[in-house]
């Protein structure tokens, strides 16, 4: 009977101890920004930066199908502090699994790892991100399919943003990352996730009324019918009741709150790219040459003066390729069309293309093909395809009508990336979503929709895309580049706009347009407007022509969130700047101190001084930079600047 109450003494001392908190902190490298973490029955953390506290404690868990959960009470075996040059973490090794946290100057991450060495399943995951203040946020909600929650899971993640107190949230809409929470202090918080290359990506949901989100997740698909857009669709018609299934150990997404001081941090942070999974480095992606495409379905095919008809044929073709080549655009793409409609098949081409003729006359004209493809014929013979016009010389895919992120969908992309790279192929994922540092493991993995584009002015009479473009570069464009397809050239005023397929225009001013390719992030950057278009407006393509897809520094200028927004990039000697402003005409000073010491030349577009009538109006100029190096940029509603700045 002792020997018995002293057993049962001792379970009970070991509960005790297996329940007891302990709590960890760790601290970016700059001291401000303080994690706090509490292991104990469950496991919690916080953040504060500069005193201020940003995330009120919030549970994170993961639960498997036999029961077990990551974060449920395990005794801690061992921790692991790491001190980088960049962030420093702190790694909890427990019996099967792992959790890892790293704080950054610019934001917190974690992860959770497992260590299983047999099969398992992941029925949930917990991720709150509880606030201490009811604060606004802007929300991107799912806006289609939204009979029910899970309807929500097959979208295109594409919308503008609701601007709302966190506790208003729509109950009745799922929301895809990323999130930017409008703290206090002038903070803003973006909760965004890397390294997503095979578990289903996260929406956020509040359905409590209350100051705090939560992850949700797609479950795992069970019954799948490809139909859809032209066939080319995968629809989910049932899911398993698990959201992921592994063979053994693996590494999960990071989940990231990116925090920033100002507005215009948000513009530079790239924690979402430092935080995927690095390139192999004894693969070779030298031949990833970014760039800028011309494009023909934004404008319909539209073309004039000339001998032809028009349309998907190799006389509009080979057009599109004589323009490119005489003004250094490096690629053309053949959107869809080109394929055999309604057989999901990539092997047949409609009669009207000769492939084989169009890609020879391309590379000698120093310009090349990419061509779209519709989910499910790209993957139901990927390597065949890819193979096959690899050997023709075409250069890349874009491909489109994923609109889905579950488990199996996030494979494909790892897949398609895989497999491009294996063949030289650039990839550009449209109708999908937002980048998770994919484009970091694969680097031809070259742009990501999951952005709502400019294409939305072909048929939406009701969007205001001008307060979307002061917008969306501090919150989607924070997860990676994006494919907005830009450069319209008929530009309209609010009261003038209207939504026009065939001979589509855009909202706000012709500078406007040019400044978007400094502002956006798009190293595989769409010239969305007719070539006829384009030569009508020589100094204009000129100024397309020269503008790098890709930086070698970021400098962000005086930025307000759906208001304005200024940055500054360079690409070798030559600095670019981009400005836009909403709906509101405004003057800005820009300061460009950073510049160095001597003297710099400024080419500039600016709005035009009846760019608020006529919003193609714009005047060509250029000045030397004052030596107070400040630049002073009058911009008409829905207005715009450009710049070159050189020696």
């Amino acid at each position: 009977m002792k020997r018995t109450l002293l057993l049962l003494a001792a379970a009970f001392m070991a509960s005790m101890s297996f329940a007891a908190q302990k709590d960890y902190r760790i601290a970016s490298p700059d001291g401000r920004t303080i994690v706090d973490i509490a292991v104990g029955n469950d496991i919690s953390w916080t953040m504060s930066q500069d005193g201020v506290r940003l995330i009120a404690p919030s549970a994170v868990s993961m639960t498997l199908s036999d029961g077990t959960i990551y974060g449920g009470g395990q005794r801690i075996r061992k921790t692991v502090r790491v001190k980088a040059d960049d962030h420093n973490g702190i790694a909890f090794l427990f019996q099967d699994f792992r959790l890892i946290f790293r704080a950054y100057n610019e934001g917190v991450a974690y992860r959770f790892a497992s260590e299983s060495k047999t099969p398992f399943e992941v029925v949930s995951e917990e991720a709150a991100f509880n606030f201490p203040e009811d604060w606004n946020m802007w929300a991107a909600y799912v806006c289609q399919h939204t009979e029910t929650l899970e309807n929500q899971f097959w979208n295109s993640f594409e919308n503008t943003y609701t601007y709302s107190p966190i506790s208003e949230w729509n109950a009745s809409r799922l929301a895809f990352l990323p999130l930017l929470v409008d703290a206090a202090a002038g903070k803003k918080l973006c909760i965004m996730e890397s390294d997503l290359t095979d578990y289903p990506g996260m929406y956020l949901y509040n359905g409590e009324g209350t100051a705090s989100v939560k992850g949700v997740y797609a479950g795992y698909p069970k019954e799948i019918e490809y139909a859809g857009h032209n066939n080319l669709q995968g629809l989910v018609k049932s899911r398993e009741d698990y959201i992921a299934r592994y063979d053994g150990a693996v590494s999960f997404p990071w989940r990231i709150v990116a925090v920033s001081s100002s507005d215009k941090e948000l513009l530079a942070n790239n924690l979402v790219h430092k935080l995927a999974q690095p390139a192999d480095p004894e693969a070779d992606f030298s031949w990833v040459k970014p760039g800028k495409v011309a494009w023909d379905w934004w404008n319909d095919w539209n073309i004039k003066g000339v001998d032809f008809r028009a349309g998907v044929n190799n006389e509009t073709y080979k057009y599109y390729i004589d323009f490119a080549s005489a003004h250094g655009v490096e690629y053309v793409i053949l959107d869809e069309g080109w394929a055999v409609n309604l057989k999901a098949d990539l092997m047949q081409v409609v009669p009207e293309i000769n492939l084989e003729e169009l890609t020879v006359y391309a590379a000698e004209r120093n310009v090349g093909l990419i061509l779209w493809a519709g989910y499910w014929a790209f993957d139901r013979d990927m390597e065949n395809v890819c193979r096959h016009y690899s050997e023709m010389g075409i250069k890349g895919f874009k491909v489109d009508f994923m609109d889905r992120d579950d488990q199996m969908m996030v494979d494909f992309h790892r897949r398609a990336a895989e497999m491009t790279a294996k063949y030289g192929l650039l990839i550009d994922f449209h109708g999908t979503y937002k980048p998770a540092g994919l484009d970091r493991t694969y680097p031809n993995v070259i742009n990501y929709e999951g952005v709502y584009g400019l294409e939305n002015m072909k048929w939406n009479a009701d969007a205001d895309q001008v307060t979307y473009d002061v917008t969306v570069p501090f919150i989607r464009m924070a997860a990676g580049p994006m494919d907005y397809t830009q450069g319209a050239m008929r530009n309209a005023t609010k009261g003038n706009y209207r939504a026009v397929n065939s001979e589509a225009m855009s909202q706000g001013t012709r500078c406007r347009q040019l400044a978007e390719y400094v502002v956006f992030n798009s190293p595989l950057c769409m010239l969305c407007d007719s070539p006829s278009n384009y030569m009508a407006e020589p100094e204009c393509m000129e100024y397309i022509s020269a503008v790098p897809t890709v930086w070698d520094e970021i400098v962000p200028l005086d930025s307000r969130v759906s208001e304005y927004v200024a940055v500054a990039k360079r690409s070798g000697d030559v600095w670019y700047v981009g400005a836009m402003t909403d709906w509101n005409a405004r003057t800005m000073e820009l300061d460009l101190s950073f510049l160095g010491e001597g003297e710099w030349h400024v080419e500039y577009f600016a709005d035009g001084i009846n760019a608020d009538r006529i919003a193609s109006d714009y005047r060509k100029g250029t000045s030397v930079l004052p030596a107070s190096r400040k630049l002073e940029v009058k911009l008409a509603p829905g207005g715009g600047f450009a710049a070159r700045i050189s020696r």
